[in-house]
């Protein structure tokens, strides 16, 4: 309980910085139920990369687009969005002390697209 009071006074203090990715649309998509729509495939390349870089997964709201989580006192949100346009925006933001490990976005991001095949 009192860690969970000390990383949401954290968060509340913490100034917030964000890397945004946009996806472009895809130029043709398939009509096969099997594969995965462009959503579905960055929601799970946001998870992933958030598994890959150790960050605890403390809630996902797929129909929002939102998955949150904690490493080493810093909180990681991602927001997977579905634009007009049929593209995906995906951002991930932080706050807390990110001095604990100031690389963390980067990996993250860097899993993120690496996941994408990119």
């Amino acid at each position: 309980m009192k860690r969970l009071a000390l990383v949401m006074f954290a968060c509340s203090v913490a100034l917030l910085s964000a890397c945004t990715y946009y996806q472009a649309a895809p130029a043709t998509t398939s009509s096969s139920s099997s594969s995965l729509s462009k959503f579905d495939q960055s929601w799970s390349a946001t998870v992933g990369a958030f598994s890959d870089q150790g960050v605890r997964i403390t809630s996902e709201d797929r129909a929002a687009g939102v998955v949150q989580g904690t490493r080493n006192g810093i909180h990681v949100t991602g927001n997977v969005r579905q634009q007009a346009d049929g593209s995906v925006r995906v951002q991930f933001d932080t706050s807390g002390d990110k001095s604990r490990d100031p690389g963390l976005m980067d990996r993250i991001t860097r899993s993120y697209q690496g996941r994408m095949g990119r």
